[in-house]
């Protein structure tokens, strides 16, 4: 039996502060440990033939913690931008940041764009690395930019459709996700993409991220392949009823 594959994943990677206090480290360990899983659940999301993954990264709220492991976290991520180019480009993968760019280090910045540029002709799996992301400043800034189509003259305000709105967001052009998981036990969204999750199938596992494996993914796909996608509407011997 062929297993059904979402198009789009997307992934709260939670747990990282947690797995490295079990074991009597400091928390930029499990972070380190964490940044390290995100090749194999790239490489087994792309030949699975995933057409996108979004990871959550960093979000605009992570700006809260201490600086020091700011700080850690931002080189964390321009390190492993430089690390990863080469697996993406072995696997044909396109990369997209999703977030704002203000207040991100110049080198961090730098690394995102350098390897948005050096994988733009990539044509399999898109992944999404969300940094300095938040989903209600996503749409806002959205909204801006229709506003702002509006005030040139370029679109009547009773044309905005949902299209009009998904087309100004970060993840234009992909589709939405089908599958979100969630690591570490966590019940929450945390402002992660909440326009374009309206339909996704929430997958919550107990594990934490640095443990996460092709396994875990797989195990989470084999769920979402057995549940019924009705988007409101009744199938089968439920529409009888």
């Amino acid at each position: 039996m062929t297993m059904r594959v979402p198009r789009h994943i997307a992934i709260i990677m939670d747990g990282n502060g947690r797995w490295a206090a079990a074991r009597g480290l400091p928390r930029i360990a499990g972070h380190r440990e964490g940044a390290r899983r995100v090749r194999a659940v790239c490489e087994e999301s792309a030949q699975l033939g995933v057409e996108a993954l979004t990871l959550y990264s960093f979000s605009s709220e992570n700006w809260k913690r201490p600086e020091d492991e700011v700080t850690a976290l931002m080189e964390l991520a321009r390190h492993h931008l430089q690390l990863e180019r080469q697996m993406m480009l072995a696997n044909d993968i396109r990369f997209r940041r999703l977030g704002r760019r203000d207040g991100l280090p110049a080198p961090v910045l730098a690394e995102l764009d350098r390897t948005e540029d050096e994988t733009s002709s990539c044509r399999g799996m898109t992944l999404c690395l969300a940094m300095n992301y938040g989903s209600r400043q996503e749409i806002v800034d959205g909204v801006r930019a229709i506003a702002q189509r509006v005030r040139r003259g370029e679109l009547e305000p009773g044309a905005i459709e949902e299209s009009t709105v998904s087309a100004a967001l970060g993840t234009h052009g992909l589709p939405d996700p089908d599958l979100l998981i969630r690591t570490a036990g966590e019940r929450r969204i945390s402002n992660f993409l909440l326009w374009q999750i309206s339909y996704a199938e929430i997958f919550v596992t107990d594990v934490l991220w640095p443990e996460f494996t092709a396994e875990t993914l797989q195990a989470a796909i084999a769920d979402f392949g057995a549940r019924r996608r009705t988007y409101g509407g009744l199938e089968g011997p439920a529409a009888a009823r």
